[in-house]
Parts: C-alpha cells; sequence; structure tokens
C-alpha cells in the first residue's frame, strides 16, 4: 500500500474525500479563470476569452472527476485535474499555490483514505468472524 494508485477503483472513505478534494478545487480554478481572463483584459490581450473557457473546462473536468470518482475512471481524471492545475500556472502565476495545496490534499487524501478503508474493514471481518463465533 505504500505506491499512489493512478487507477483502480477506492473504498468509500478515500473516493468520497477526494472527491470533496476535486470539487473544492474545481470552485478555485474557476476563480483562477476569472482571473486569467482580467489579466488578459487589462493587457489588452486578445485571449482572454479563451483563457476563460480554458479555466472553466479545468474546472468542470474537475466536477466531473468528483463526480466520476465511485468508478475506475475517477482517478485517472483527478490525476489528469492535478496535472492541469499546474499547467495552468504557466498563464496564471499564483496557480502554483493552488497546485500545492490540492496536489498535497489530493496525496494526503489518497494515503489517509487507503488506511482508513484498510481498518474499516479490517474492523468489519473481525466483527463478522465474533458474530459467527456466538
Amino acid at each position: 500500500m505504500s505506491r499512489l494508485p493512478l487507477t483502480g477503483r477506492l473504498g468509500t472513505f478515500t473516493w468520497r474525500m477526494l472527491a470533496m478534494v476535486l470539487g473544492s478545487q474545481g470552485v478555485v480554478i474557476l476563480l483562477g479563470a476569472l482571473v486569467a481572463r482580467g489579466t488578459a483584459l487589462a493587457e489588452g490581450a486578445g485571449n482572454a476569452r479563451t483563457l476563460l473557457w480554458l479555466g472553466v473546462g479545468l474546472a468542470v473536468l474537475a466536477f466531473v472527476g468528483a463526480g466520476l470518482m465511485r468508478g475506475p475512471l475517477g482517478l485517472p481524471v483527478g490525476w489528469l485535474v492535478q496535472v492541469l492545475t499546474w499547467a495552468s500556472a504557466v498563464v496564471v502565476p499564483p496557480m502554483i499555490g493552488v497546485g500545492l495545496v490540492f496536489t498535497g490534499l489530493w496525496v494526503l487524501c489518497l494515503v489517509k483514505g487507503r488506511q482508513i478503508d484498510a481498518m474499516m474493514a479490517a474492523r468489519e471481518s473481525g466483527a463478522s468472524d465474533a458474530e459467527a463465533a456466538r
């Protein structure tokens, strides 16, 4: 359990935690898209609308990833959101902070969530063993 999974199904507690991270990240990405648009308008660049829609697309991907977290596609989509959040720092440098915070939360929730799911499974199997012995 030492490696971080890139694909596969997750335990209930883990996917719930990761879905919350992606949902929150989507809201922050939307705000970053507005910053990118405003900055482009202030500089007189002609790509303000494109930056806004790219940011909105990334936020929607984060929301979709949160919704897919129960199944096998959720985890790869979540990792893709993490990578694209870091890539968006090329356009909006403060997104480095967003990447640090949310990638850190993503990894922490993935590691701790798997540990908690394993403890819950052990507890449930121990409870069923005790009931069978009665």
